[in-house]
C-alpha cells in the first residue's frame, strides 16, 4: 500500500499536502470587480472573468467558492491551495457522471476523525474561467467532505493564484 497523504485543510476537513506547493507573489487585480455573493454556502460563488483572470470574491465563511464545470457539469468548489488534488463529494461525483464500487474504496489520507477513504478518478475536463484541463487527477471522498475542493491538481495548471484582501485572483498578472 502507498504511502497515505497528510490531510490539512482545516475549514472543509480534509485537504492534502502538496510539498512542491507553488502560489504566485501576490498581484494587483486588474479593475474589474467581483461580483458580490451572499456568503452562504450554496450559493453561487462571486466571480468575475476579465480576459485571462477570475477574480472571486471572500464569503463570509472566510473562504473562496467557485462553479467549475467537470465533464461539462457545473460544481460548486472550495478553492483549497493546500490540496493536492480535486476532492469531490459523493453526490458531486454522482451529478458529474462518475460511478464507484464500495469495494473501490482506499485510504486516501487522514482527517481529524480518523482514515479518509476515497476512490482515485481523472476528469476528463475542468474548466473554470478562462482555464480548462484535460486529464486532471481527482478522487471521489464518498463521505465526510461537505463540499466538493479545487485543489493543484488543476490550480497547479493556472499561471498564477493571488490573494490580496478579500479577492483571489486566478490567472492574469
Amino acid at each position: 500500500m502507498g504511502p497515505l497523504i497528510l490531510l490539512i485543510a482545516a475549514a472543509a476537513g480534509i485537504g492534502w499536502f502538496a510539498p512542491d506547493l507553488t502560489v504566485s507573489p501576490q498581484t494587483a487585480p486588474k479593475p474589474a470587480e467581483a461580483a458580490p455573493g451572499s456568503g452562504q454556502a450554496g450559493t453561487r460563488a462571486a466571480a468575475a472573468a476579465v480576459a485571462d483572470e477570475t477574480v472571486l470574491s471572500r464569503q463570509s465563511d472566510g473562504h473562496f467558492y467557485a462553479r467549475a464545470d467537470i465533464n461539462a457539469h457545473s460544481t460548486r468548489f472550495l478553492i483549497d491551495t493546500g490540496a493536492s488534488m480535486i476532492a469531490l463529494t459523493g453526490a458531486d461525483a454522482q451529478a458529474i457522471g462518475l460511478h464507484w464500487d464500495p469495494s473501490e474504496l482506499r485510504p486516501v489520507g487522514q482527517g481529524a476523525s480518523g482514515i479518509v477513504y476515497g476512490v482515485p478518478v481523472r476528469l476528463e475536463h475542468v474548466e473554470l474561467g478562462a482555464y480548462g484541463a484535460r486529464g486532471v487527477s481527482a478522487v471521489i471522498v464518498p463521505k465526510g467532505l461537505g463540499v466538493s475542493l479545487l485543489g493543484q491538481s488543476f490550480l497547479a495548471r493556472i499561471p498564477s493564484v493571488s490573494i490580496a484582501g478579500d479577492r483571489m485572483t486566478l490567472g492574469g498578472g
